[in-house]
């Protein structure tokens, strides 16, 4: 249970820390975005109670975890680990009861459920929720002093302060990031009203132009009938990049419901069936980068349905402590990854550039008659 009072020490000490974890948090508040605002409170939780660990964790849908940064590992060491965190044992329960939880081996606790392969040993614990009135920001999670001694009522009541001003901290940086976004999503539907509005009814323009040329030029009708073509292709592009910008809430759905979405803005004709085989939870990175799997795996069975003539098609993703991999397959006529290039449009480049972008790398594999399989590989 929450602490009822304050422990026993000089009103003039218990101001100045006080004031000590107002500014550090509001330090903190100021570190750009909302991961880092994350890191910096976890490391002051350290440091307030000279803790060996700490972590702040973001509840995230159907009582999994959104965001959980660590302080007191390496990145190395965070990597080694079996898998991260997903809000099960004394994690979970600290996000479903919301009450402080203060234990000197954690072990004996009936919720506890030990470490993943390769995660340190802790013992003591000092679990606190960031709340502010009844909504539930995140949760602190302390692990073993430095002095090796149980956690005190004393480190609970200056944690339980911090994690007070921390709620306002992640409050405002959520909502600064919500207002990033809404003028994002605002920028895109004028670009894309522009596209729709100019560039397109132009090359309409343009279409009928060479139509009108075919039936007054004989002579010319193959090649007008190429160009007309490569010009079908340029505004079906340009539609599909439209549909792209008006982009799902891609932090708050998981990522085989951000892939549903995916094939539900694609026209996929009745002869082709795509088969999604990924997991029903939030992905192990930011929005930016699940747009962009997203973006990907568009682009991928777009050029499926323009050029594959494929019965079957599956978008697969596998994902461990270091890497992510989305496999995208098709049992279609297959082609020349570098002699046919060309005639996958732009498609093929944005994918690879777009992978680029976030440190990952794209493999395109295909054999005439036989099919297509692309691989995404993304760090994690």
């Amino acid at each position: 249970m929450a602490s009822n009072e304050s422990p026993s020490k000089e009103v003039t000490i218990v101001l100045s820390t006080l004031k000590e974890i107002a500014e550090a948090v509001i330090h903190a508040a100021e570190a750009g975005t909302l991961r880092q605002v994350l890191q910096q409170i976890a490391y002051v939780a350290k440091q307030l109670v000279q803790a060996r660990y700490a972590a702040l964790g973001i509840p995230g849908e159907r009582g999994t975890l959104k965001y959980f940064e660590v302080a007191g590992m390496t990145e190395s060491e965070i990597k080694q680990i079996a898998h991260p965190p997903v809000g099960r044992g004394l994690l979970g329960v600290i996000m479903h009861d919301r009450e402080v939880l203060r234990l000197e081996h954690l072990s004996e606790h009936p919720r506890s459920i030990g470490f993943p392969e390769f995660h340190p040993y802790m013992d003591r614990f000092l679990g606190v929720p960031v709340q502010a009135d009844v909504q539930l920001f995140g949760m602190l999670y302390l692990t073993d002093r430095l002095d090796d001694l149980p956690f005190t009522l004393e480190d609970q009541w200056m944690v339980e302060s911090l994690a007070g001003y921390a709620a306002l901290a992640i409050a405002g940086s959520q909502l600064s990031e919500q207002r990033e976004r809404l003028t994002l999503l605002e920028e895109r539907e004028r670009v894309g009203m522009e596209l729709h509005d100019g560039i397109i009814q132009s090359l309409y323009a343009i279409g009928m132009q060479l139509q009108l040329m075919q039936l007054s030029q004989p002579g010319m009708k193959d090649d007008l009938a190429k160009a007309t073509r490569s010009l079908d292709v340029v505004i079906e592009d340009i539609r599909h990049y439209i549909l792209n910008l008006k982009v799902a809430n891609y932090e708050q759905q998981s990522l085989r419901v951000n892939l549903l979405d995916v094939l539900a803005r694609l026209h996929i004709p009745e002869t082709l069936t795509v088969n999604i085989n990924a997991p029903d939870r939030q992905p192990p990175f930011g929005p930016p980068v699940v747009e962009a799997v997203c973006q990907i795996a568009y682009e991928a069975i777009s050029n499926v349905i323009r050029h594959a003539h494929a019965t079957t098609a599956s978008i697969e993703t596998i994902e461990d402590a270091h890497e992510f991999r989305m496999v995208i397959r098709d049992n279609g006529r297959g082609f020349n990854p570098i002699e046919d290039a060309d005639h996958h449009g732009l498609g093929l480049r944005n994918v690879i550039q777009r992978a680029r972008i976030y440190g990952g790398d794209v493999q395109v594999e295909s054999w005439p008659g036989s099919g297509t399989r692309l691989t995404l590989t993304l760090p994690v």
